[in-house]
């Protein structure tokens, strides 16, 4: 069978490496793909939102199953699109993907399925936005409504720090008119962040290991937010009680409240889970699977990839409930190497170098996400978040080491990376257990 794998991220370099490994994928194509999914399949030269032009050629290569990384094409409606066509795709209908392209969506359904989230409001007009916010005793999360990439959750400590993202968000646009159009302004919560993703078709609902992400930019959670800077598997934070409840408490009623509204879900369901002395909290939804959280999950996992996505798609995902995925049982840590000014303003075109060097340190893949090959056929920069050095260990210190033993042998103008991935985990003293 041939796979089609939507996107051109770190996510889906992870994802044509991995389906690559099943027996029954002859080829994976992804489009448009990075130089990484160039060497792990075949890219295709089509770009995400060329929905005619994607299905003309699943078509013609007779592709068995397209796999759709990014939001974006999602929130636009390419699962309906296949789907009309008589093709087989994963992920959500663009109903459903509104979970995520719409943060109102997504929290008035919470608070409709009685999910545990912080206290909030929507505006849609600046003024009362500004007056909600001078009343409030406690800091707040300024949310743009829409697809921001990651980045249109404007964390506060002050009312002039929330007046100015409302400003950046519905004044200044500064992540376009329709993300913009309505913001939620909530309770800032104190915790620690864990992702929880889940297959689901109809009412069947498998969750995946569980995963810690590094949003903000700099060592020690400083500078702005991004759309991930790194991120570790298992995370022990993440203990089975703790998933029990976000399952029972959120994943279960949400699906269920999906499938009242006629908007059932089918794909992977993220939350984004805050853990408060108060217990657990939903920060946000999303439709697709996370990056760079997909990495060292996909380094770990042991069930064959191809077989669980047709699964869901054939509405047979129960055949690998109760636990059934099969996981290495070692950590895996991802380090995500980003261009200089990245979330920022940043520079393409720049070479990368070492990669090969990084590729001979045991349990290590460099996945890559913004590259291209140019016409010289060198590897150079094209995006913001470069690559995910990703390595497994017999613990996560071991991990660590190797991701970033890796990543200094792999240079290009103007990388950084956080050196601080997993030290949350490893400064609780549970990161070194074997």
């Amino acid at each position: 069978m041939k796979v089609l794998v939507i996107g051109k991220g770190g996510r889906e370099h992870a994802l044509v490496w991995k389906l690559a490994q099943s027996p029954r994928v002859d080829q994976v194509f992804c489009a448009p793909g990075n130089a990484g999914t160039a060497l792990d399949g075949a890219n295709v030269g089509i770009e995400t939102k060329d929905f005619d032009g994607l299905i003309r050629f699943a078509k013609k290569e007779t592709i068995g199953l397209t796999v759709v990384g990014p939001e974006d094409p999602l929130a636009k409606g390419i699962v309906d699109a296949f789907q009309k066509a008589g093709l087989k795709i994963f992920g959500p209908s663009k109903a459903a993907a509104q979970i995520e392209a719409s943060k109102v969506f997504a929290k008035k359904l919470m608070r409709d399925a009685d999910v545990p989230t912080a206290e909030f409001r929507v505006f849609d007009h600046p003024d009362p936005a500004r007056l909600y916010v001078q009343t409030r005793e406690y800091p707040v999360v300024v949310k743009a409504d829409g697809l921001a990439a990651g980045k249109g959750v404007l964390v506060c400590s002050t009312t002039e720090d929330a007046m100015a993202a409302i400003e950046r968000i519905m004044v200044r646009e500064e992540f376009g008119l329709a993300a913009g159009r309505q913001i939620i302004i909530e309770k800032r919560l104190d915790g620690q962040e864990l992702s929880v993703q889940a297959l689901v078709a109809g009412r069947v609902i498998v969750p995946l290991a569980a995963a810690q992400d590094h949003k903000r930019a700099f060592d020690g959670d400083t500078g702005p937010n991004t759309g991930g800077m790194g991120a570790y598997s298992p995370a022990p934070l993440a203990t089975p009680e703790l998933l029990q409840e976000i399952e029972s408490q959120a994943l279960v009623p949400t699906v269920h409240a999906m499938k009242r509204r006629r908007v059932p879900f089918r794909g992977v369901l993220y939350a984004g889970v805050m853990a408060t002395n108060q217990g657990t909290r939903i920060l946000e939804y999303n439709c697709r699977l996370g990056d760079p959280e997909t990495q060292p999950l996909f380094m770990r996992l042991k069930t064959d990839l191809f077989e669980l996505l047709e699964a869901a798609v054939e509405d047979r995902l129960d055949d690998f409930a109760e636990g059934n995925l099969r996981w290495d049982d070692r950590p895996a840590v991802c380090v995500v190497m980003a261009s200089g000014g990245y979330p920022g303003a940043f520079s393409r075109g720049k070479v990368v170098l070492g990669l090969d060097e990084a590729a001979k340190v045991p349990d290590v893949k460099v996945f890559h996400a913004g590259t291209k090959r140019d016409s010289n056929n060198l590897t150079i920069t094209d995006g913001g978040r470069v690559l995910g050095v990703t390595a497994l260990g017999d613990t996560l210190a071991a991990a660590k080491r190797k991701a970033y033993e890796a990543a200094a042998k792999i240079h290009f103008q103007g990388a950084f990376y956080r050196k601080d991935i997993g030290d949350r985990a490893l400064q609780s003293g549970e990161g070194d257990a074997p």
